[in-house]
């Protein structure tokens, strides 16, 4: 029963804190204020400058304070991120917002995964992972999706500030529901030690397992140009359709990643973890370069169906990230590899705004999508190993 009640706040949770309805149009909005693609997305890039700055420090309390006072933390940084960006104005306040969101993805980040490997450990249900995993991250995609035709909505009557005001009230809902949530018993059991002794065996962790090392350096990687790259895809689409239909795209990447999150537990165990990451990075990235390459008034949908991978990618890739992290450093181990992709994605994000301005948007997104191609080399080895 408590593991229950546990992952169904958790589920709605991740749909509260993704009910984002700027989100669609964020990157038009960011470069509106500022005047330029690449200070757009160094919005993005202090972002996640700031989650890799309080990323290490805030997945060491979670391994000491706990998972749900980690997650109400998050709720209520996530909230005033979303106030900040709906004030805008400059790119200063923009610049604090995006501070604030950032240390919310910190406080979520490897707490939120560890919180539900616990909660299933705390059962002997540690073999449900990935399928747990997907389902309730499938909730992540439905809050875009319902939010993403909200803000398009919106976006036609209103002011872009507005579409972010719309926000706000979901935030706030994601405090009332941390609230509720209940810390698993197995955590507390191994809560003692002195801070950097604990996160010295975290990183000897990494430095003797050469699998967990190869998978680390390929999803700093991935994440770094992957994120980029999505979070600027409505430029490339707002070539094609006006900024209304902007909402649409991203409702059926939303809808597509939905249903990648929601099978993705039966895929795994039918075809194992590794395997199933391979699979879908090349399907979704060949998907998405075809859109690029070949632009059209269909190239919006075709890159938003490539979603669909999305979903597998993430959830095979955490499954396989889980078996090799210990128990107590779970939360600690999560976050120090984040915290890597984090200062990877912030340099990339605002080189990527760079080349933008230079050849374009279409092009630039042409290079990323090779960029990734280049990166799946990284978990062959491990496959080829495997």
């Amino acid at each position: 029963m408590e593991r229950n009640r546990n992952i169904r706040l958790l589920a709605l949770h991740n749909f509260l804190v993704n009910f984002e309805p700027h989100m669609p149009i964020a990157v038009i909005y960011f470069v509106q204020v500022t005047g330029s693609f690449s200070l757009g997305m160094l919005i993005f890039s202090i972002n996640k400058l700031s989650s890799a700055i309080f990323e290490v420090p805030t997945g060491v309390l979670s391994d000491f304070v706990g998972r749900k006072k980690t997650i109400v933390l998050g709720s209520v940084a996530g909230t005033l991120a979303i106030v900040f960006f709906a004030l805008g104005g400059s790119f200063w306040i923009l610049a604090l917002g995006a501070i604030f969101e950032g240390l919310a993805y910190s406080f979520y980040s490897g707490n939120n995964e560890a919180f539900l490997h616990e909660t299933l450990r705390q059962d002997g249900r540690t073999e449900e992972y990935a399928h747990m995993l997907g389902r309730t991250s499938s909730f992540f995609q439905a809050g875009l999706g319902t939010s993403a035709l909200l803000g398009s909505a919106v976006a036609i009557f209103y002011p872009l500030s507005i579409v972010f005001w719309a926000g706000v009230l979901p935030r706030l809902l994601c405090i009332v529901v941390s609230l509720f949530m209940r810390k698993p018993t197995v955590h507390e059991k191994e809560l003692h030690g002195n801070v950097f002794l604990h996160l010295k065996a975290a990183l000897a962790k990494f430095k003797r397992n050469a699998k967990l090392r190869t998978l680390s350096i390929a999803s700093i990687l991935n994440f770094g140009v992957s994120e980029s790259t999505y979070l600027f895809t409505p430029a490339f689409y707002a070539l094609l359709w006006p900024v209304w239909a902007l909402g649409l795209a991203r409702v059926i990447s939303n809808i597509t990643a939905f249903i990648g999150f929601w099978f993705a537990g039966t895929f795994i165990r039918r075809f194992k973890a590794l395997r199933s990451l391979i699979v879908s990075k090349v399907c979704g990235c060949g998907m998405a370069l075809v859109a690029f390459v070949f632009p059209t008034a269909l190239s919006p949908l075709l890159a938003s169906c490539s979603s669909l991978f999305f979903g597998l990618q993430c959830t095979a890739e955490s499954t396989l990230f889980q078996k090799e992290f210990t128990h107590r450093q779970r939360a600690t181990m999560g976050s120090l590899n984040q915290f890597a992709g984090s200062i990877f994605f912030a340099v990339f994000a605002f080189g990527f705004g760079f080349i933008a301005d230079t050849i374009g948007p279409t092009k630039s997104l042409i290079v990323g999508e090779l960029l990734i191609f280049a990166i799946i080399g990284l978990y062959w080895r491990i496959f080829r190993h495997e």
